[in-house]
């Protein structure tokens, strides 16, 4: 029995609108889970790797699931742009609590570090999966308005990860960290199940429309069939989706695993004691060779428009994760915070995220896509160098703590205008590959940094040098992304 499609919900509906209410509320769970964990796990790690033993592993431990995640960030945009979105959706879900499992029920390093792979290859693949709900799912005009929620959905995991992640480390055990996020998952999951049930991918839809123009076309032929539409434009743009290639296919997974190795081959080559150097120089050239299929062309010589926007969510990423991941290990080593408070200290940079976030999106057209993006990069910036500084001259801890505020804040402002704007270049056939391109970015743009933090990391002899050595990295990062900034749009006028 055919399916009866609902009613369309009216254009002034909004977000929890009756039509969108559980697809809103499943989406901002599992960001709210995601982010959760992020804030978690780089609240305990130090208290981890003392434990484990694993300093070695340390940048790894982040990286690496960055770096897996390239993967399932391919793989879902594939599958998504064939299928559609739910069967990628539902397996990326099952290896995000895999891998959940692994990482706490841990008892070494390596085995911590696996199981952060598998989450890793399940969240790259969830991102990118809800990238295509929201476009498949939600009209336009409402895209500001999820994405600002996606980042708001970040709020309530930095007021109570840290501090909670921190009280669970130091009075149960780190493990349950992981642990306690399994039960969560599968009922946000559960939420979306209605709205993703009935979305088809690319190559469904061009089988229906093949058929249909077939059928067309023999009705044609036939003199019993005469129509006074026969011969109508509408006839042949029926088989215009057929012209239409869609990204993708095995050998985009291949360059994606390619990237992947790449960058944990970056993080391993610093315990190779001659060739070390080497092996990571050309690790970084096999990473870029490999990600180039993965992105629009143009990408990594900044082109203005889409490419430039991809290419500075990279360059963003990358500042502020590289540095927010050495903040709190800062705050442990260095000031003698206890792994608690030491959490916190992201808390004033995720709120200020979701406040900025929240301001672009009742801004709109009011603040265009271009002067949002320079702003949030110029700040950004301007707060890893603030770290730097108090870092280098000995400031109290409070300064980089306030100035990470300033790094939140421009996060917030750009990261929504740049998932719109990928949307917004975007077609049907191509919002699967354009929105794993855009995590792709996200993911080994970070993976790439944090690899490289923790070469400059253990170069250095003494604990203040490595970190300087790490903020001047991320630094040097953030000046690029505000030089590629400008292009995201080839006018002032928008975007």
């Amino acid at each position: 029995m055919p399916r009866i499609a609902p009613a369309p919900a009216p254009e002034s509906a909004g977000l929890f609108h009756r039509s969108y209410l559980l697809v809103t509320l499943g989406a901002c769970a599992l960001v709210f889970l995601a982010a959760f964990e992020s804030m978690a796990v780089t609240t305990i790690m130090p208290l981890v790797s003392r434990e484990l033993g694993g300093a070695a592993l340390y940048a790894l431990a982040f990286a690496g699931p960055l770096a897996t995640g390239v993967i399932g960030m391919v793989a879902a945009g594939n599958w998504s742009d064939r299928r559609g979105p739910a069967g990628p959706l539902y397996a990326s879900v099952a290896l995000f609590v895999l891998g959940l499992l692994i990482a706490g029920t841990a008892g070494s390093m390596a085995a911590l570090v696996a199981g952060r792979l598998v989450q890793g290859l399940g969240g790259g693949a969830m991102t990118v999966s809800l990238y295509v709900v929201v476009a498949r799912v939600y009209p336009p005009v409402l895209h500001p308005r999820i994405f600002a929620a996606f980042s708001a959905a970040w709020v309530i995991p930095s007021l109570v990860g840290p501090f909670a992640a921190g009280l669970v480390a130091q009075l149960a055990s780190w493990h349950w960290v992981f642990l306690g996020v399994v039960g969560l998952v599968v009922p946000a999951l559960l939420m979306i199940v209605p709205a993703v049930r009935g979305l088809h991918g690319t190559t469904e839809r061009k089988s229906t429309e093949r058929k249909s123009t077939k059928r067309k076309s023999t009705e044609r032929k036939s003199p019993k069939r005469e129509s006074p539409d026969e011969g109508s434009p509408g006839d042949m743009s029926s088989a215009a989706p057929d012209r239409v290639r869609t990204p993708g296919g095995y050998g985009r997974l291949a360059w994606a695993t390619l990237a992947a190795l790449a960058v944990l081959g970056l993080n391993l080559s610093a315990e190779v004691p001659v060739a070390g150097g080497v092996l990571a120089a050309a690790a970084v050239a096999v990473a870029l060779v490999a990600v180039r299929p993965l992105v629009p062309r143009g990408t990594l010589t900044a082109r203005p428009g889409l490419p430039s926007v991809i290419l500075t969510r990279g360059l963003a990423s990358a500042a502020f994760f590289g540095a927010e991941v050495y903040l709190p290990y800062l705050l442990v080593e260095r000031y003698v915070f206890p792994p608690t408070f030491a959490g916190l200290t992201l808390t004033g940079g995720a709120l200020a995220w979701a406040a900025a976030s929240a301001i672009q999106g009742r801004l709109g057209p009011r603040l265009n896509h271009r002067r949002a993006v320079r702003i949030g990069a110029g700040m950004v910036l301007g707060a890893v160098v603030l770290t730097l500084a108090t870092t280098v001259l000995g400031w109290p801890a409070a300064v980089a703590i306030a100035g990470w505020v300033f790094a939140g804040g421009g996060m917030g402002l750009m990261y929504p205008r740049l998932s719109v704007m990928t949307l917004a270049l975007s077609t049907k056939d191509t919002e699967g590959f354009n929105s794993s391109a855009m995590s792709i970015a996200d993911s080994l743009g970070g993976a790439l940094a944090l690899a490289g933090t923790g070469i400059v990391f253990a170069v250095f002899t003494t604990t203040a040098a490595s970190f300087a050595g790490v903020f001047a990295l991320t630094a040097a990062i953030g000046v690029a992304a505000v030089v590629v900034a400008p292009r995201v749009a080839r006018t002032s006028a928008g975007g």
